[in-house]
Protein backbone atom coordinates (compact mmCIF):
# COMPACT_ATOMS: atom_id res chain seq x y z
CA UNK A 1 0.00 0.00 0.00
CA UNK A 2 1.32 3.45 -1.14
CA UNK A 3 0.96 4.85 2.44
CA UNK A 4 2.74 8.71 2.88
CA UNK A 5 2.49 8.30 6.61
CA UNK A 6 3.41 4.62 7.60
CA UNK A 7 5.08 1.68 5.86
CA UNK A 8 3.27 -2.22 6.87
CA UNK A 9 5.60 -5.01 7.29
CA UNK A 10 4.57 -8.89 7.95
CA UNK A 11 5.50 -11.31 10.25
CA UNK A 12 4.90 -15.14 9.88
CA UNK A 13 4.57 -16.48 13.59
CA UNK A 14 5.23 -19.64 12.63
CA UNK A 15 8.94 -19.45 12.11
CA UNK A 16 9.62 -18.37 15.45
CA UNK A 17 9.50 -14.90 17.83
CA UNK A 18 11.63 -12.60 16.39
CA UNK A 19 12.12 -8.74 17.65
CA UNK A 20 9.77 -7.63 15.59
CA UNK A 21 7.28 -9.92 16.89
CA UNK A 22 8.36 -8.87 20.21
CA UNK A 23 8.02 -5.53 19.33
CA UNK A 24 4.41 -6.08 18.44
CA UNK A 25 3.55 -7.94 21.69
CA UNK A 26 4.79 -4.94 23.94
CA UNK A 27 2.40 -2.66 21.93
CA UNK A 28 -0.38 -5.12 22.88
CA UNK A 29 0.75 -5.54 26.20
CA UNK A 30 0.68 -1.12 26.29
CA UNK A 31 -3.01 -1.79 24.95
CA UNK A 32 -4.37 -4.64 26.51
CA UNK A 33 -2.59 -4.59 29.96
CA UNK A 34 -1.71 -0.80 31.09
CA UNK A 35 -4.28 1.05 28.86
CA UNK A 36 -7.57 -1.39 29.41
CA UNK A 37 -6.71 -3.66 31.90
CA UNK A 38 -8.27 -6.46 29.83
CA UNK A 39 -5.43 -8.93 30.67
CA UNK A 40 -3.55 -8.95 33.80
CA UNK A 41 -0.26 -8.06 34.13
CA UNK A 42 0.94 -11.54 35.80
CA UNK A 43 -0.06 -13.60 33.01
CA UNK A 44 2.29 -11.80 30.63
CA UNK A 45 5.84 -11.28 32.44
CA UNK A 46 8.44 -8.90 31.04
CA UNK A 47 5.84 -6.46 29.84
CA UNK A 48 5.28 -8.69 26.91
CA UNK A 49 1.36 -10.04 25.81
CA UNK A 50 1.30 -13.17 24.20
CA UNK A 51 -0.53 -16.37 23.94
CA UNK A 52 -0.83 -19.83 22.26
CA UNK A 53 -1.95 -18.31 18.96
CA UNK A 54 1.06 -16.37 17.88
CA UNK A 55 2.55 -19.11 16.79
CA UNK A 56 -0.19 -20.04 14.37
CA UNK A 57 -0.48 -16.39 12.95
CA UNK A 58 0.86 -13.98 10.68
CA UNK A 59 1.19 -10.38 12.34
CA UNK A 60 1.23 -7.69 10.44
CA UNK A 61 2.25 -4.23 11.94
CA UNK A 62 2.53 -0.64 11.02
CA UNK A 63 5.93 2.24 11.61
CA UNK A 64 5.82 5.47 10.73
CA UNK A 65 7.99 6.52 7.55
CA UNK A 66 11.87 6.18 8.31
CA UNK A 67 11.19 5.03 11.98
CA UNK A 68 11.28 1.24 12.81
CA UNK A 69 9.18 1.75 16.12
CA UNK A 70 5.74 -0.28 16.13
CA UNK A 71 2.60 2.08 16.29
CA UNK A 72 0.30 -0.49 15.57
CA UNK A 73 -0.40 -4.28 14.62
CA UNK A 74 -3.09 -6.83 14.44
CA UNK A 75 -2.92 -10.75 13.30
CA UNK A 76 -4.67 -13.41 11.55
CA UNK A 77 -4.88 -16.30 13.10
CA UNK A 78 -5.06 -19.32 10.72
CA UNK A 79 -6.75 -22.71 11.19
CA UNK A 80 -5.02 -25.91 13.09
CA UNK A 81 -6.17 -28.32 15.32
CA UNK A 82 -7.12 -26.30 18.51
CA UNK A 83 -10.25 -24.28 18.08
CA UNK A 84 -10.06 -19.98 17.07
CA UNK A 85 -10.73 -17.68 20.08
CA UNK A 86 -14.02 -16.66 18.65
CA UNK A 87 -15.00 -20.52 18.44
CA UNK A 88 -14.11 -20.97 22.24
CA UNK A 89 -15.74 -17.70 23.72
CA UNK A 90 -18.76 -17.38 21.24
CA UNK A 91 -21.28 -19.33 20.28
CA UNK A 92 -21.23 -19.34 16.71
CA UNK A 93 -24.80 -20.39 15.76
CA UNK A 94 -25.57 -18.71 12.47
CA UNK A 95 -22.33 -19.72 10.13
CA UNK A 96 -23.32 -19.32 6.51
CA UNK A 97 -23.33 -22.26 4.31
CA UNK A 98 -20.87 -23.17 1.92
CA UNK A 99 -17.88 -21.79 4.34
CA UNK A 100 -15.20 -23.63 4.40
CA UNK A 101 -13.46 -24.10 8.07
CA UNK A 102 -10.16 -24.50 6.73
CA UNK A 103 -10.50 -21.39 4.61
CA UNK A 104 -11.57 -19.29 7.64
CA UNK A 105 -9.33 -17.53 9.68
CA UNK A 106 -9.76 -14.65 12.83
CA UNK A 107 -8.21 -11.42 12.51
CA UNK A 108 -7.46 -10.24 16.58
CA UNK A 109 -5.30 -8.16 18.46
CA UNK A 110 -5.54 -4.87 16.66
CA UNK A 111 -3.36 -2.45 18.67
CA UNK A 112 -2.95 0.91 18.39
CA UNK A 113 -0.36 3.29 19.89
CA UNK A 114 -1.88 5.96 21.67
CA UNK A 115 0.06 8.33 20.10
CA UNK A 116 -1.59 7.75 17.53
CA UNK A 117 -5.59 7.65 18.71
CA UNK A 118 -8.47 9.80 19.65
CA UNK A 119 -10.90 9.15 22.03
CA UNK A 120 -13.19 8.03 19.25
CA UNK A 121 -11.14 5.18 18.39
CA UNK A 122 -10.77 4.31 22.25
CA UNK A 123 -14.59 4.35 22.54
CA UNK A 124 -15.07 1.81 18.77
CA UNK A 125 -12.13 -0.28 19.71
CA UNK A 126 -11.02 -0.74 23.09
CA UNK A 127 -14.64 0.48 24.60
CA UNK A 128 -12.57 2.22 27.12
CA UNK A 129 -13.06 6.06 28.34
CA UNK A 130 -8.99 6.95 28.54
CA UNK A 131 -7.77 9.89 25.69
CA UNK A 132 -4.51 9.43 23.91
CA UNK A 133 -1.69 11.05 25.46
CA UNK A 134 -1.45 14.99 25.54
CA UNK A 135 2.30 14.99 24.17
CA UNK A 136 2.69 13.84 21.02
CA UNK A 137 6.02 13.66 18.45
CA UNK A 138 7.12 16.93 17.66
CA UNK A 139 6.48 17.23 13.98
CA UNK A 140 2.96 16.56 15.05
CA UNK A 141 2.50 19.90 16.57
CA UNK A 142 -0.30 18.53 18.71
CA UNK A 143 -2.54 19.15 15.76
CA UNK A 144 -5.42 16.95 16.32
CA UNK A 145 -6.64 16.88 12.75
CA UNK A 146 -3.65 15.59 11.99
CA UNK A 147 -3.88 12.82 14.37
CA UNK A 148 -6.99 11.96 13.49
CA UNK A 149 -5.92 11.59 9.96
CA UNK A 150 -3.02 9.06 11.11
CA UNK A 151 -5.22 7.33 13.56
CA UNK A 152 -7.71 6.45 10.09
CA UNK A 153 -5.03 5.99 7.92
CA UNK A 154 -3.40 3.45 10.01
CA UNK A 155 -6.30 1.16 11.04
CA UNK A 156 -7.68 1.90 7.19
CA UNK A 157 -4.18 0.42 5.95
CA UNK A 158 -4.03 -2.36 8.87
CA UNK A 159 -7.22 -3.41 7.27
CA UNK A 160 -6.13 -3.57 4.05
CA UNK A 161 -2.93 -5.44 4.61
CA UNK A 162 -5.34 -8.08 6.43
CA UNK A 163 -6.97 -8.49 3.10
CA UNK A 164 -4.50 -8.93 0.81
CA UNK A 165 -2.80 -11.61 3.59
CA UNK A 166 -5.54 -13.26 3.62
CA UNK A 167 -6.09 -13.24 -0.40
CA UNK A 168 -2.42 -14.22 -0.42
CA UNK A 169 -2.65 -17.08 1.66
CA UNK A 170 -5.33 -18.63 0.44
CA UNK A 171 -8.33 -17.91 3.06
CA UNK A 172 -12.25 -16.58 2.06
CA UNK A 173 -13.51 -15.40 5.41
CA UNK A 174 -12.38 -13.59 8.22
CA UNK A 175 -13.61 -13.64 11.73
CA UNK A 176 -13.68 -10.77 14.12
CA UNK A 177 -14.91 -10.26 17.32
CA UNK A 178 -15.81 -6.35 17.69
CA UNK A 179 -18.10 -3.65 19.38
CA UNK A 180 -20.53 -2.51 17.83
CA UNK A 181 -18.42 1.00 17.16
CA UNK A 182 -15.33 -1.05 15.13
CA UNK A 183 -18.15 -2.76 12.75
CA UNK A 184 -19.48 1.08 12.14
CA UNK A 185 -15.93 2.10 11.37
CA UNK A 186 -15.24 -0.67 9.03
CA UNK A 187 -19.26 -0.53 7.41
CA UNK A 188 -17.56 3.09 6.33
CA UNK A 189 -14.85 1.65 4.41
CA UNK A 190 -16.57 -0.73 2.48
CA UNK A 191 -15.43 -3.91 5.17
CA UNK A 192 -19.40 -5.36 5.49
CA UNK A 193 -19.14 -7.76 8.63
CA UNK A 194 -21.90 -9.88 9.32
CA UNK A 195 -22.80 -11.09 13.05
CA UNK A 196 -23.02 -14.53 13.05
CA UNK A 197 -23.55 -15.09 17.07
CA UNK A 198 -25.18 -13.21 20.10
CA UNK A 199 -23.38 -10.55 21.60
CA UNK A 200 -21.90 -10.99 25.13
CA UNK A 201 -20.02 -8.99 27.46
CA UNK A 202 -16.08 -9.96 26.93
CA UNK A 203 -14.36 -7.01 27.81
CA UNK A 204 -17.22 -4.57 27.29
CA UNK A 205 -20.32 -5.78 24.99
CA UNK A 206 -19.17 -7.40 21.76
CA UNK A 207 -20.25 -9.96 19.02
CA UNK A 208 -18.92 -12.35 16.91
CA UNK A 209 -18.83 -11.35 13.06
CA UNK A 210 -17.79 -12.93 9.53
CA UNK A 211 -17.18 -11.24 5.93
CA UNK A 212 -15.94 -12.64 3.01
CA UNK A 213 -13.53 -11.56 1.03
CA UNK A 214 -15.09 -11.73 -2.23
CA UNK A 215 -17.31 -9.01 -0.47
CA UNK A 216 -14.59 -6.42 0.77
CA UNK A 217 -13.38 -6.69 -2.92
CA UNK A 218 -17.29 -5.75 -4.27
CA UNK A 219 -17.49 -3.29 -2.38
CA UNK A 220 -13.99 -1.40 -2.97
CA UNK A 221 -14.35 -1.84 -6.70
CA UNK A 222 -17.93 0.15 -6.27
CA UNK A 223 -16.91 2.34 -3.63
CA UNK A 224 -13.23 2.95 -4.07
CA UNK A 225 -11.63 1.62 -7.61
CA UNK A 226 -8.35 3.27 -7.23
CA UNK A 227 -8.01 1.31 -3.46
CA UNK A 228 -9.39 -2.16 -5.76
CA UNK A 229 -6.68 -1.86 -7.50
CA UNK A 230 -3.94 -1.09 -4.92
CA UNK A 231 -5.56 -3.87 -2.24
CA UNK A 232 -4.85 -6.52 -5.45
CA UNK A 233 -1.13 -5.76 -6.28
CA UNK A 234 -0.25 -8.30 -4.39
CA UNK A 235 1.42 -8.17 -0.97
CA UNK A 236 4.80 -5.55 -1.84
CA UNK A 237 5.97 -4.91 1.88
CA UNK A 238 8.93 -5.79 3.59
CA UNK A 239 8.61 -8.40 5.37
CA UNK A 240 10.78 -8.97 8.60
Amino acid sequence: MNDELFTYRVIDGREGFTSFLSAICQLRYQVYVDECGFERPEDHPGGVERDEYDQHSIHFYACPKHSDDVVGAARIILGSERPLPIERHFDINQLPSGVRREQAAEISRLAVSKKFRCHAIDRAIYRTKQIAAKHMHLSMENDLDFRRHCERELVRGLYINAFRISKDSGLTHLYAVMAKGLYVILKRWGIFFVQVGPEKDYHGIRAPYLVSLESIARSWEKMDPELYREAHIGLTHQFA
